[in-house]
């Protein structure tokens, strides 16, 4: 799965970039820009987001402000704020999985279409959904470790 990720990620980034720089040299360099390319982007730029954050979330990376951290003194005060922070992450998750899930249960029924090319913006839409689903896979997966941790005694 980290191979997976790591291969998706990178061809996201390429594509991306590839595409923007095409665009660059099309519009201010040959005065001549490719209709559709700013739809077209808007896919794979939406998905290298949305999995971005799952990626930081597999790698338990997302930024964090823990302030508390610098009073809390033993390793086992420290694993139980991360508990803490993972079942408070949990809670704001799954609420906004909640709308994600209405979100994309609208777009379903709409299936809006991009104005020049009518690609379906159902497939960016999605994105939503599954990267939530993913990152409340991931802190749930972090949390119970951390209990499992906690039992053991061991230290952060």
């Amino acid at each position: 799965m980290d191979q997976f990720s790591k291969y998706l990620l990178t061809g996201l980034i390429v594509f991306v970039a590839l595409g923007q720089f095409v665009q660059v040299i099309t519009r201010y360099v040959f005065q001549v820009p490719v209709m559709g390319l700013e739809e077209t982007m808007l896919y794979p730029t939406v998905w290298l987001y949305i999995l971005g954050a799952v990626n930081a979330s597999r790698e338990n990376t997302h930024i964090r402000a823990n302030v508390l951290e610098i009073w809390l003194t033993t390793p086992r005060q420290h694993r139980i704020l991360a508990i803490i922070g993972e079942v408070i992450s949990l809670i704001v998750g799954l609420w906004l999985l909640s709308w994600a899930w209405e979100f994309t249960r609208y777009a379903w029924r709409i299936w809006k279409e991009s104005p020049t090319l009518y690609i379906p913006t159902f497939y960016s839409d999605v994105a939503l959904v599954v990267g939530l689903t993913l990152m409340m896979v991931y802190t749930v997966w972090h949390m119970i470790r951390h209990i499992r941790d906690l039992a053991k005694g061991e230290p952060q």
